[in-house]
């Protein structure tokens, strides 16, 4: 019953991966969520100005 355990281990090891990858992905910006909501209609604020800009220089 060896391999029964070692895929035991193995999932129990991908788990924590996994968790610890989302965990720290999540405490990143540290910021509530109407303050992320704030800097990204920001962000996309910028995007959408430098599209038009490129959009009315238009082609050479």
């Amino acid at each position: 019953m060896t391999r029964g355990n070692q895929r035991e281990l193995a999932r129990q090891k991908n788990l924590k991966k996994q968790t610890d990858h989302v965990k720290g992905k999540r405490r990143d910006d540290g910021l509530s969520a109407a303050a992320r909501k704030q800097r990204d209609s920001e962000i996309m604020q910028q995007k959408q100005k430098k599209a038009e800009g490129k959009k009315d220089e238009g082609p050479k």
